[in-house]
């Protein structure tokens, strides 16, 4: 310890009381964040006699100072360290980290004709949210399911509010066009109330309304309402075969198992939603000091719901450190009781054992795919005549269409792959149409302006696609801000424009390296190099369609949805507004003079 830290005195000031202690090293940086229901036992064991772990050891030889916050209940001790933890990263906690929250199903209902959508991120918007579900995957699916069995519109509301007949999905048979009024409000809100309750796993109830209404259509000899309504009881019925139900269809639960391999750590959670196996999720959970799997358990449950949606049970692999502290807080946290269990029988005994043989699997990939990473980052280092193997790259890509909607992608990779939670996409905003280099002028400058600035870590190595105009366009940029540490390179194609005979040129090299096809460090940079080019072509695409989307009369000041509508309808569609005269927009309820005049000149370029 330092010479100005007593760690006699200081023990002997410490209180009995519940709290989080925080271990500092001589840069005043965290380096461990725990909590004790004892601060002055809890803290006097890592001074005393005892033998530590050599990782514990470690930690008190970097330790120059311990500060104390005394908490009123051993629970808020526990929900202290978690956001410390959280916003400190400390380097001997067992941390968890995930780029994107989970996605959900946003339900539109304050809407005449609500939509259900895939939605992630803030939940501050209006309308009803279901969920959360494991992945993106399991929302679209959900989202297929809903519309075979229920018709729900999911088109955008730009899309709806300017249709003026019905569209591909209802001649599929996907969607019962609300946007023409093919269907009264009422029944649509029916639909979409059997929906939501197909989502929350009462199934039951929708199936005995359906069926009534069945009898109902059927003793009024409307045979083909009750045909349509008995292939609809025998879809949900055979939806149910083929997916994992259970006989409790209300309980929300997930199955969270932990497993280590060589000293790295698996999480695991199986979310089962009204019966239904949703899907599951990987965690890694990055660890640098000795840990059991109950430490780690408590650690990932504490982290992954803090602040998050807290299902009512948690089935669990092995019991987490102070379990019933954790049952305590999440149950708060969600308003009813939750409670976490590991002795359990019969089909949650299943989604334990799916959970637990997931991570173990997750762990083998993960060591798989780490060992022929570590191989590639050794050679490309040695290639690139680096002191150390690169340990973050960051590669640039420009995307357009004949030079519009410009885009630019980042992304990045580290030790064990792609860092998704990391990437990054660009509008380019000042460079001209189809002027690459001048684009990739403009993104590594907002980059590396916000790196300097302490926003993100400084990478190893810089790759641009492209060529020397490229490179040389980045390498400007990078002085100009004064950005010095990173090597900077380009990949091009070549002359053949074929894999393996891709030309790499480095700033500061006067020839350009060129590596064989069977090199493991050509392959990484092709990895690199193609995920850029996958991800700036998703941006751009995005950006086209959301244009292309949007009617040319959402730009006109003073024509709403209604007056859009009243258009459409009047002339049949937009290639008819587009040849009407100013006296012929005139006619269309609610548009006056100066509006017609604006109208025209929007498509006549007045």
């Amino acid at each position: 310890m330092a010479q100005d830290f007593d760690a006699d005195n200081f023990l002997k000031t410490l209180t009995h009381k519940p709290g989080v202690y925080r271990m500092l090293d001589a840069a005043g940086e965290v380096l461990y964040v725990g909590k004790a229901r004892d601060l002055k036992k809890r803290v006097s064991s890592y001074f005393g006699s005892k033998a530590h772990h050599p990782k514990t050891m470690a930690l008190m030889g970097q330790t120059k100072r311990v500060d104390v916050t005394i908490t009123a209940s051993e629970k808020e001790a526990l929900l202290l360290e978690l956001n410390l933890i959280k916003q400190h990263q400390p380097y001997y906690n067992v941390l968890l980290r995930d780029g994107k929250g989970y996605p959900f199903i946003h339900i539109t209902t304050h809407e005449e004709y609500p939509r259900f959508g895939f939605h992630r991120g803030s939940r501050k918007i209006r309308g009803r949210f279901l969920g959360p579900y494991p992945n993106s995957a399991a929302v679209r699916q959900t989202l297929t399911h809903l519309q075979k069995l229920f018709q729900i519109r999911q088109c955008e509301d730009s899309f709806f509010a300017n249709r003026t007949r019905p569209c591909l999905q209802h001649q599929i048979k996907r969607c019962s066009a609300p946007c023409v009024s093919l269907i009264s409000p009422d029944e649509y809100q029916r639909d979409v109330k059997h929906a939501m309750l197909f989502l929350e796993g009462r199934d039951k109830r929708v199936l005995n309304d359906l069926a009534d209404r069945m009898e109902v259509a059927s003793a009024a000899k409307d045979y083909e309402q009750a045909a349509q309504l008995r292939d609809q009881i025998a879809a949900i019925k055979s939806l149910h075969a083929r997916q994992s139900i259970t006989g409790e269809q209300a309980v929300t639960i997930d199955a969270i198992a932990v497993s280590e391999h060589q000293g790295v750590w698996a999480a695991v959670a199986v979310m089962v939603k009204g019966g239904r196996v949703l899907g599951s999720r990987n965690f890694f959970p990055r660890t640098r000091s000795q840990h059991t799997s109950s430490e780690v358990m408590a650690a990932f449950i504490g982290q992954h719901y803090l602040n998050g949606d807290v299902p009512a049970e948690i089935l669990v692999n092995v019991m987490p450190e102070d379990a019933e502290l954790l049952e305590e807080s999440l149950s708060q946290q969600r308003g009813s009781p939750v409670r976490v269990r590991s002795n359990v029988r019969g089909t949650r005994r299943g989604w334990v054992e799916m959970a637990t043989a997931n991570a173990q699997e997750a762990l083998l990939m993960r060591a798989a795919g780490k060992a022929s990473m570590d191989s590639q980052l050794s050679e490309l280092g040695d290639v690139l005549q680096m002191n150390e193997p690169p340990t973050r790259i960051e590669c640039f890509d420009i995307s357009h269409t004949g030079g519009e909607q410009t885009v630019a992608s980042c992304v990045v990779f580290g030790e064990s792959g792609a860092i998704k939670a990391d990437y990054r996409r660009f509008n380019i905003k000042t460079a001209e149409a189809g002027d690459d280099y001048a684009a990739i002028g403009e993104v590594v400058r907002r980059r590396y302006t916000r790196v300097k600035q302490g926003e993100a870590p400084l990478p190893d190595l810089i790759l641009i696609d492209g060529g020397k105009g490229q490179l040389s366009a980045a390498a400007q940029e990078l002085d100009a801000i004064g950005l010095a540490g990173p090597l900077l390179a380009s990949v091009a194609k070549g002359r053949e424009r074929k894999p393996g005979k891709e030309v790499i040129y480095v700033r500061g090299w006067p020839t350009e390296l060129r590596l064989g096809g069977d090199s493991p460090a050509l392959h990484l940079i092709q990895q690199i190099r193609d995920e850029a080019h996958r991800f700036a072509i998703t941006a751009m695409r995005q950006r086209r369609g959301k244009q292309r989307q949007q009617s040319p009369l959402e730009s006109i000041a003073g024509v709403g949805p209604k007056k859009r509508r009243e258009l459409l309808r009047h002339f049949g569609g937009l290639q008819g507004i587009k040849q009407a005269g100013v006296e012929d927009l005139r006619q269309v309820t609610g548009i006056n003079s100066k509006l017609a005049e604006l109208i025209y000149a929007r498509f006549h370029g007045g």
